[in-house]
């Protein structure tokens, strides 16, 4: 049930009886020499899709440029400033509290977004708690000390039963970033932009980095431990089912708790 594609009157008898929207989240950068750019937003997208149609809940337009400044030594790469990142999160969630949605269901599906997006909580529940605080034009304020609105995010990749499957299907090769799982995941869903690149042996994760030209001399091909030349759109489809799964049954909770 995509947002885009109601109209007001659907969305007004939507939240008639619901007040949950799931938010997907990503990022525009590089993923090695064969991932897509848009690997972090479309995997959030089509499983906040696919998830959203399980449930029956309302799913808003994708955030797909993300907190990715380590990556733009990588042409096509795109960031968002934390601060900026941390005003569109507060603004796509105050628009949406202003026609009465509460619980906010962040699908993301890039790990550099996630203190980012905590932080954008954080700011969002103390406008909401805090009376004439600047919540935002239309925003609910509750007064008190409980917020108005409740944020769960929840990166795709991960989960009790994502883990162990990840490890059945590709071993320790998976990687940190342009893994394996997520490459053929993109696979998967396009199966008609699978580009066949030769690479060699990844470089191994041996710390941390600083800014963009600091991440690209430690890792020259944008890979971090990965083997995505592995990826296969069969076993995309295993993690995608997966994720939709696991995550379904969270939106389920989190809508009724």
């Amino acid at each position: 049930m995509r947002l885009q594609l109601q109209t007001w009157a659907e969305v007004e008898r939507y939240l008639e009886t619901a007040s949950t929207v799931i938010m997907p989240i990503g990022s525009t950068e590089q993923h090695g020499p064969n991932g897509l750019i848009g690997t972090d937003a479309v995997t959030s997208e089509e499983i906040a899709h696919a998830v959203g149609a399980r449930t029956n809940t309302m799913v808003a337009p994708t955030i797909a440029v993300g907190m990715a400044q380590h990556h733009m030594a990588f042409t096509g790469s795109m960031t968002l400033r934390p601060s900026t990142m941390i005003s569109v999160i507060g603004d796509y969630v105050n628009s949406l509290a202003h026609h009465g949605f509460d619980r906010f269901y962040f699908i993301n599906g890039h790990g550099g977004n996630s203190a980012t997006i905590e932080a954008a909580f954080q700011e969002i529940y103390t406008a909401h708690t805090m009376s004439g605080s600047g919540a935002g034009a239309g925003a609910s304020t509750s007064g008190g000390n409980a917020p108005s609105v409740r944020c769960r995010l929840r990166n795709w990749w991960t989960g009790s039963e994502m883990r162990p499957l990840i490890k059945q299907l590709f071993g320790d090769k998976d990687g940190m970033h342009a893994t394996i799982s997520e490459v053929s995941v993109t696979q998967y869903l396009f199966p008609d932009q699978i580009k066949d690149v030769a690479m060699g042996p990844p470089e191994a994760f041996t710390g941390r980095w600083t800014d963009a030209a600091d991440y690209r001399a430690k890792f020259p091909d944008g890979r971090i431990a990965s083997h995505p030349e592995l990826a296969t759109p069969e076993a995309g489809k295993q993690v995608f089912d997966i994720a939709v799964k696991q995550i379904a049954e969270e939106v389920t909770a989190f809508r009724d708790g």
